[in-house]
């Protein structure tokens, strides 16, 4: 029986004629693959973003995660060469990888993941990944600044007249340079390492996955630490203010990693300004003006622009 594709990664096909293609070879590309590395499907297909992951099971039983990636996706390009680097310490267990359909086979996590523990206890463990995954980085990885430069040309180019504060726009485009041009030695950066790609292994042990590696600056990671789980923080339940939520979290990951505190605020100013700015891209290309969602989460960037240094 062949692979169900699930309804959410097929929605994803509305994002341009290359995720239409990719989604019609999706199920016979994943049949070939159980094939040819003698798996069998375990339970129903899950999926992120931009990838399939199937539960199976190998000739001798032993469970894992096969894994196939949006071929148009960039950042996640080397994604299996990061993992193979780590060996397995602080991120998932790369068992086999076929780069050319950008497939892998990883080891099963039964979880959970971070996303129901106490945020600053979330933090604090995110924080400790870091010293595992922040190894030197290896020559084939692209570099942290192929990607921002090539985002802060394209913000630039939006112009002013977005529904961002002027100074904040100006505010990135200087810190951006300056960042990567004061960086030091570039280590492995995971690049998206947020409470649901942090699972338990079978051992209870926190292990990072869905990597977007890239050669840099460790300062760059605790941005998607403040952007998930926001809802949280200005709910029923909310301790405190949603300004005290976020500079809460921000204090526990960079203390629990050890950061240089101005380095890492300035990154998460770079890194939400471009958020913003990718949300008004995606309106423009779609020749229309920013849904409600689109609003929020934009103002959302900036709540958080102002938590961390106001």
């Amino acid at each position: 029986m062949p692979v169900a594709i699930p309804p959410g990664l097929l929605a994803q096909r509305t994002l341009g004629e290359d995720w239409g293609r990719w989604l019609d070879r999706l199920p016979g590309l994943a049949d070939e693959l159980l094939h040819a590395w003698h798996l069998r499907p375990t339970g129903d297909s899950l999926h992120g973003y931009c990838s399939l992951v199937v539960p199976v099971a190998d000739a001798d039983g032993e469970p894992g995660a096969l894994k196939i990636s949006f071929d148009g996706d960039e950042e996640s390009r080397h994604e299996g060469l990061a993992l193979q680097h780590w060996g397995g310490r602080g991120a998932v267990r790369l068992l086999r990888a076929d780069p050319r359909r950008r497939a892998l086979l990883l080891d099963w996590l039964p979880g959970p993941d971070l996303g129901d523990a106490w945020d600053v206890e979330a933090c604090e463990a995110v924080g400790g990944l870091y010293a595992r995954l922040h190894v030197p980085a290896m020559p084939r990885l692209a570099s942290l600044g192929s990607y921002v430069e090539r985002w802060l040309r394209d913000l630039d180019e939006l112009g002013r007249d977005i529904p961002v504060p002027r100074r904040y726009v100006e505010q990135a485009l200087s810190l951006g340079p300056e960042l990567l041009a004061s960086a030091g030695s570039a280590v492995v950066v995971h690049g998206d390492l947020h409470y649901a790609n942090v699972m338990a292994d079978a051992a209870g042990e926190w292990v990072a996955i869905d990597p977007k590696p890239m050669a840099g600056d460790p300062h760059y990671e605790p941005a998607p630490l403040l952007w998930n789980r926001m809802d949280e923080l200005s709910g029923p339940g909310a301790v405190g203010s949603l300004r005290a939520g976020l500079r809460r979290r921000f204090h526990a990951v960079v203390d629990a990693a050890g950061l240089d505190e101005d380095r890492a605020r300035d990154w998460v100013v770079v890194r939400m300004v471009l958020n913003a700015g990718w949300t008004i891209q995606d309106a423009r290309r779609a020749d229309r003006r920013p849904s409600a969602d689109e609003r929020m989460w934009i103002t959302r960037c900036i709540a958080i622009i102002k938590a961390v240094q106001e």
